[in-house]
C-alpha cells in the first residue's frame, strides 16, 4: 500500500525530530563527561549545574524519542512530567550548592577550558532548540516543541555559566560563579512551573 504525501511529511519531520534529538544526545552525552571533569579540576559550582543540566537534557531527549515511536495523549502527559521533575530536582539541588558556595565563600579556580566548551555549547544548542521547535510544530507534537525550549534553555544556561567564569577569570568576581548556579535555578523553576501548568 502506497504511503500519502502527507504520510510521507509526516514521517519525514518524524525522522528530522528523531535526528535532532540524536544530536542533542550524543552532544550532551560527551558534554557530561567534558563539564565532571573541568568541574572537579575548577571547583565550579556553576560547571557542576551545567554538568547536570546536560544529564536532564539526555533524559528530556530520551524521552522524546520514547515518545515519537508512538504519539498518544497519556503518553505526552507522562514524557512532559518526567522532564518537569527532573528540571525541580536540579533547581532544589543548585540552589542549594550556590547559597553553600556563597556563605562559605568558596572561590572557584578560573577555567579556560570551561568558557570555551560553554560558548561551543551555546551555540550548538541555539541550533538544535530552532530545529526542534520549528518541527514539533510542524507535526503539532507539543513534547518536542517543550523539548526544544529545554535545549533553548540549555544554550541560555551555557552563555550564563560562560559570563560567569569569564567575570570569575578576568574580573576576580569568584561569586560570578555561584550566582551563574542561580540562573540556572531560575530557569529550571521556570521550566517546571510551565510543563506542570500546560
Amino acid at each position: 500500500m502506497r504511503s500519502t504525501p502527507a504520510g510521507q511529511a509526516t514521517a519525514l519531520l518524524v525522522g528530522r525530530g528523531r535526528l535532532l534529538e540524536y544530536a542533542t544526545l550524543g552532544w550532551n552525552v560527551v558534554g557530561v563527561g567534558i563539564l565532571a571533569v573541568l568541574a572537579v579540576t575548577s571547583s565550579s559550582v556553576a560547571l557542576v549545574g551545567f554538568g547536570l543540566d546536560s544529564l536532564i537534557e539526555i533524559g528530556a531527549s530520551t524521552v522524546v524519542l520514547w515518545e515519537l515511536s508512538g504519539t498518544g495523549d497519556a503518553r505526552q502527559r507522562r514524557a512532559l512530567r518526567l522532564i518537569g521533575i527532573a528540571f525541580i530536582a536540579l533547581a532544589v539541588y543548585l540552589a542549594v550548592q550556590s547559597t553553600v558556595a556563597l556563605l562559605s565563600n568558596h572561590h572557584a579556580s578560573p577555567s579556560i577550558a570551561g568558557i570555551v566548551w560553554t560558548g561551543v555549547t551555546a551555540a550548538v544548542m541555539f541550533a538544535l532548540a530552532f530545529g526542534k521547535a520549528r518541527t514539533g510544530r510542524a507535526l503539532g507534537n507539543p513534547v518536542l516543541v517543550v523539548e526544544g525550549r529545554v535545549t533553548f534553555i540549555d544554550g541560555l544556561l551555557a552563555v550564563a555559566v560562560l559570563g560567569g567564569l569569564a567575570l570569575d577569570l578576568f574580573l576576580g568576581w569568584w561569586w560570578a560563579d555561584p550566582l551563574a548556579g542561580y540562573v540556572i535555578v531560575y530557569y529550571a523553576a521556570r521550566e517546571a512551573s510551565h510543563i506542570f501548568r500546560s
